[in-house]
C-alpha cells in the first residue's frame, strides 16, 4: 500500500513538472514582443518563475483539494483525529526545499539584472563608480553564426542620445547631427546609450516591449544602455507620478534599420525648430477654460519644447 502510494505521488508529480513547465512556456506570449536583448532576458527569468510557481500552486492546491473531497469526517462524526507525531523528515523537506529554492531565484535574479546593466539604488547613491557588469547584446532571431553577430555588436559604436522629462513631455537630443526630437528614434542592433535627466521631479522612463524601466532622478544625470533588436514602433511611459498629466507623458519609440536611421537623422537636421504639440498642455487648457470647480490645484506644463522632429498628428488618445 505504502509503494503504491508513493509510486502514485511520483507520478502525479511528474506530470505535474511537465504541466508547469508547459505553463512557463505560455508565459511568453502574456508579454508584448520582445523588441530588445534585455527582453529576452527579462521573460526567460519570468518563465522560471511562473512555471515554478504553477508547480508549487498546484502542489498545494491539489492535495488540499483531494484531502477535502475524499478524506472528510463523517457527517456526525465530532470526534477528534487521530493524534499523528511530527515527521522529522518531512519538516527537514519542507524547510531545506524552500530555502533552496529562494537562493536559486535570488541568484538567477541577480545574474539577470547584471546582465541587463542597469543601474540600481547603489549606483545612483555612488554615482563616480564604474558600473561593472557584463551587458545584454542581440541574439538574432534567424540562424547567422552567433559569434560573429556578437562581436559586431560588441564592436559597434554606441549611439549616444540625450534624454530630457519634465512635467510633461519627453525630450530626446542627438548630438550626433544636433538634432532634437519629442520621438526617440533607435537604430536596430545597436547598443544605445541614454542619458536620463529630470527638469522637475522624479520620472520614470518605461518602454513596456523592451521590459525596461529606469527612475529619472532630479539633479542627476542617469546612463542607461540597452539594444534593441526588434523594428517596430512602440510606447513610452512616464512609470512614476510626477503629476497631474503624467498619464500624458508619452512618446513613441521608433527602432529602424541602420540606414533608415542615419537619414531620418539627416532629415531632422534640416528643419528648423518648431514648438512641439504636447497633450498635457492641450488639455490643461481646456480645462482651464471650464467654469468648474475641481477642488484640486495642478501644477501647469511646461513650455513646449523646441524641436526639429515631432510626429506629425495630433493623437487623439495615446496607443496603446
Amino acid at each position: 500500500m505504502k509503494l503504491r502510494a508513493i509510486v502514485t505521488l511520483a507520478v502525479l508529480a511528474v506530470l505535474l513538472g511537465f504541466f508547469s513547465l508547459w505553463v512557463a512556456q505560455q508565459s511568453y506570449s502574456w508579454m508584448p514582443p520582445e523588441a530588445a536583448a534585455e527582453a529576452k532576458l527579462f521573460d526567460d527569468l519570468f518563465s522560471i518563475f511562473v512555471g515554478l510557481g504553477t508547480f508549487v500552486l498546484l502542489g498545494v492546491t491539489i492535495p488540499i483539494l483531494y484531502s477535502l473531497l475524499f478524506h472528510r469526517a463523517g457527517k456526525y462524526d465530532s470526534s477528534d483525529g487521530p493524534p499523528i507525531e511530527g515527521n522529522t523528515t518531512l519538516e527537514v523537506i519542507w524547510t531545506i526545499v524552500p530555502i533552496l529554492l529562494v537562493l536559486g531565484l535570488s541568484t538567477a535574479s541577480y545574474r539577470t539584472y547584471q546582465k541587463m546593466a542597469i543601474r540600481g539604488p547603489m549606483e545612483l547613491v555612488h554615482l563616480h563608480m564604474p558600473q561593472m557588469v557584463e551587458p545584454a547584446y542581440a541574439e538574432p532571431f534567424d540562424d547567422s553564426p552567433q559569434r560573429e553577430i556578437r562581436t559586431a555588436l560588441e564592436t559597434a559604436p554606441i549611439e549616444e542620445i540625450d534624454v530630457t522629462a519634465k512635467q510633461w513631455a519627453w525630450v530626446f537630443h542627438y548630438p550626433d547631427g544636433d538634432v532634437t526630437s519629442t520621438e526617440l528614434h533607435l537604430p536596430v542592433d545597436r547598443r544605445i546609450r541614454l542619458s536620463l535627466r529630470s527638469e522637475d521631479v522624479l520620472h520614470g522612463f518605461y518602454v513596456p516591449a523592451f521590459r525596461l524601466k529606469q527612475d529619472i532622478v532630479p539633479n542627476h544625470t542617469i546612463d542607461f544602455e540597452f539594444t534593441p533588436i526588434r523594428t517596430g514602433t512602440y510606447r513610452l511611459r512616464d512609470s512614476m507620478f510626477s503629476g497631474t498629466y503624467f498619464a500624458a507623458n508619452q512618446a513613441d519609440v521608433v527602432v529602424q534599420p541602420v540606414e533608415d536611421y542615419r537619414q531620418w537623422l539627416a532629415d531632422a537636421a534640416t528643419q528648423p525648430p518648431t514648438p512641439a504639440y504636447n497633450r498635457a498642455a492641450e488639455e490643461y487648457d481646456r480645462l482651464s477654460e471650464q467654469a468648474v470647480v475641481r477642488g484640486w490645484k495642478s501644477v501647469s506644463p511646461a513650455p513646449a519644447p523646441m524641436v526639429n522632429y515631432a510626429p506629425k498628428q495630433k493623437p487623439s488618445s495615446p496607443p496603446a
